[in-house]
């Protein structure tokens, strides 16, 4: 469950990632009019723990009737500019910090700290570079709506608006984003429905962009409590019980057009309880308006009767009768209420009784009538009340959330919970859920945080019911308030949703900690649960290494990359003497193909516009694993092309030798390069094969800084395909072609 309080922030120093040599700028690459499939789901990859992703042969093919939603944050930066405050680093610093509230390493009281770093840095939400980053991992990933948080009574509008104008931007180029929802309040919601409804929805802001559930967009609301003309009384002193073959009963006025009316109901923490809900005209005796039948009451829950049509203003009587299980009525002994009055098997009795009435309100019923909701459930314990709810966090085992046709509709995998035994608790209070807690305890071994137990115990009970959503959380939330008191719980400093690396729930990578295991681990996930298309067939050709490119057009599979994402970021961080900028993108690769015979491997690659000449020893690499064996090599791959400039003798391959990021020369390999394409043959015996392996996989890459990390394939220049992912040509011998590689 949500809780926020936030304070102002303040500034650090400038960052600069990285950047072209003078003159090196290129065009943008051309739009597209029609989608540019990247085949992400055919891509291969291993993550650091050595954990491969599953292909079409182990999760089978698509399944189009199973979506994916990620919560999704847009509040960084929004709530203040101090620090930032990296709680990871505070306790680096000083491991006491948690006993010293006056500790100068803490920001004040309320302010947002970060539990760690983002690899992308301690960014803000409208940031465009990371927001166009966002948008392909996430769409790699088969990702198919950001769900964004806006429960807090905030709906961040400056952060949307820059997520839709850079996924917009991405579309129209051919490219690939998922679509966006919201995640209202939990129990006053209105507000927020009626500014998102009036601010984007309506003016039809982005609309290929809304993600529709049951024909139209989603929103996660009580629609039963959307109408901002709204009038509750909270009687809550004494709970009067329903006894058998009574009803009880609030008389009151209507001061405008009446949409519904409710009250709320105890049950005792007892499970089972209906009751009918009435609605009479003038009094307890007269004319039935409505009435309607509720089972499975949960305690303290407010029923809404709906009124259709709508009542006019005037007075009447609302009662319920019919009781089954154990039910009852909040009420208050002593006359609070001018207008009415409270009743007991019709007759009058001393006090009033809780009641909500809800108003005609114009915008609201066009909202009720624009939107699919489904109600979202902030227990982590209960499971669903109602059809039609959906779950956003929960513990182990999570509950099957059901729609009015009785379909397993929805359920949530979640990194990590802020629980504690079976109470709602804080992040940093000993026993919370994070991210190493499954089989019902915290795994203590070490480097435990880094292979996602909690969530892997999640996603397998998801799996097993298949339902039709699941609901991650959570993708990019990072921050949290600094209190020192939450839920009945005093600590000198205390931290809800996130704290450090083990008690927080992001998937986005980390800098440092356990990097894009989380990544990986979701994608291995979500392809089990949607299943993949098949790897793409091969037909290779005899090439020549001429420079004229012909003889690749029979060649097939066309191995795609994401148009216009070379790295191109210049925006501010956290705080105001933060700044990220990175000019690094050069190159926009675009597809590469790959043929072979019995002496040669053949590969070409494209790019979107003129090839720039060789100027760095950064210039169009080429990483290949050719044994197999992702363990070996660095990040699996045993050879490097062109680390070296290239140069009219042949372009330098090299093998990785021993630990780390080390080379050595291992020959050198004929090449040609004319207008947007490049084309090489690399001998198997220079690869110290004797012929083909089974199957290469291989990655091209432009202006990376070769820093021997993961993250240069994700923060620069430009790589086909993204990340850790590789294309893999698979070399059967009869597909195999006779050519000759030389002039």
């Amino acid at each position: 469950m949500k809780q926020f309080s936030w304070l102002g922030l303040a500034a650090i120093t400038t960052l600069g990632l990285g950047w072209l040599r003078p003159g090196n700028t290129v065009a943008a690459a051309p739009v597209s009019t029609g989608f540019w499939d990247t085949y992400s789901d055919t891509w291969v990859a291993t993550d650091a723990l050595g954990r491969s992703l599953p292909g079409f042969e182990t999760v089978g093919g698509p399944r189009a009737d199973r979506t994916v939603g990620i919560f999704y944050f847009l509040w960084l930066g929004r709530h203040g500019d101090q620090g930032p405050f990296d709680i990871t680093r505070i306790l680096a610093t000083d491991p006491d910090a948690m006993a010293k509230p006056d500790s100068p390493l803490w920001g004040p009281l309320h302010a947002p700290h970060h539990w760690g770093e983002s690899c992308f840095g301690y960014y803000l939400s409208d940031d465009e570079g990371v927001l166009a980053r966002h948008a392909q991992m996430l769409a790699d990933a088969q990702v198919d709506v950001v769900i964004f948080d806006v429960t807090n009574q905030l709906t961040y509008p400056r952060s949307w608006r820059a997520l839709l104008s850079v996924w917009t931007r991405i579309r129209q180029r051919g490219g690939r984003t998922p679509q966006v929802a919201f995640l209202c309040p939990f129990w006053e919601p209105a507000r927020v429905v009626d500014e998102l409804y009036r601010e984007l929805y309506r003016p039809g802001l982005s609309p290929e962009l809304w993600f529709r559930w049951e024909g139209k967009p989603l929103i996660l609301a009580d629609p039963a409590l959307l109408a901002a003309n709204r009038e509750v009384h909270h009687f809550n002193d004494r709970p009067d019980r329903l006894e058998a073959g009574q009803t009880l009963g609030q008389t009151f006025r209507a001061t405008n057009v009446l949409e519904s009316v409710g009250g709320c109901f105890p049950t005792w923490r007892q499970q089972g309880g209906a009751v009918t809900l009435t609605l009479r005209e003038a009094g307890p005796a007269g004319r039935v308006l409505a009435s309607a039948r509720r089972t499975n009451l949960t305690d303290n829950s407010w029923q809404n009767l709906e009124l259709d049509p709508p009542a006019p203003p005037g007075d009447y009587a609302f009662e319920i009768s019919d009781g089954s299980g154990t039910v009852g009525w909040w009420s208050s002994p002593e006359d609070r209420y001018l207008y009415g009055e409270a009743l007991a098997n019709g007759k009058r009795v001393a006090g009033d009784r809780s009641l909500r009435l809800v108003y005609v309100d114009e915008i609201a019923r066009q909202a009720r009538s624009f939107f699919t909701f489904r109600k979202p459930q902030p227990d982590y314990f209960q499971g669903p009340t109602q059809p039609d709810m959906w779950s956003w966090l929960e513990v182990y085992p999570q509950h099957v959330f059901r729609n009015r046709a009785g379909e397993k509709e929805q359920m949530s995998v979640g990194v990590a919970q802020n629980a504690v035994s079976n109470r709602l608790g804080s992040m940093s209070e000993p026993g919370a859920r994070g991210r190493s807690f499954h089989q019902g305890a915290q795994d203590a071994r070490p480097q435990a945080v880094r292979y996602g137990l909690n969530v892997a115990e999640q996603w397998n009970r998801a799996l097993s019911e298949d339902p039709r959503f699941i609901f991650i959380t959570g993708w990019n939330e990072w921050i949290a308030g600094r209190f020192n008191e939450f839920a009945g719980i005093k600590r000198p400093v205390m931290f809800v949703d996130q704290f450090d690396q083990e008690h927080s729930r992001d998937i986005e990578p980390m800098r440092g900690g356990h990097g894009d295991d989380y990544y990986y681990q979701m994608v291995s996930y979500i392809r089990r649960y949607k299943g993949v298309r098949a790897p793409p067939s091969t037909r290779f050709a005899p090439i020549q290494i001429d420079g004229r490119f012909e003889d690749w057009e029979r060649v097939q599979p066309e191995f795609r990359d994401d148009r216009g994402d070379p790295a191109r970021r210049d925006h501010p961080g956290w705080s105001r003497g933060l700044h990220y900028r990175n000019e690094t993108g050069r190159h926009d690769l675009v597809l590469c193909k790959g043929s072979a015979d019995d002496t040669h491997l053949f590969l070409l690659v494209q790019t979107a516009d003129v090839l720039l000449p060789v100027a760095s020893t950064n210039w169009m690499l080429l990483f290949l694993d050719v044994d197999g064996n992702p363990a070996n090599g660095w990040l699996g791959y045993d050879y490097v092309l062109n680390r070296q400039p290239p140069v009219d003798v042949g372009a330098a391959l090299e093998r990785h030798t021993g630990e780390g990021y080390p080379w050595t020369d291992a020959g050198r390999v004929r090449w040609k390069a004319a207008g947007t394409q490049l084309e090489l043959a690399i001998p198997w015996r220079t690869m110290g094969l004797t012929g083909p392996p089974p199957h290469v996989d291989f990655k091209w890459g432009d202006n990376i800084l070769q820093t021997g990390d993961w993250s240069d394939f994700t923060l620069n220049g430009d790589v086909a395909p993204n990340g850790r992912f590789n294309y893999r040509l698979v070399l059967r011998a009869e597909q195999r072609a006779t050519g000759d590689p030389s002039d």
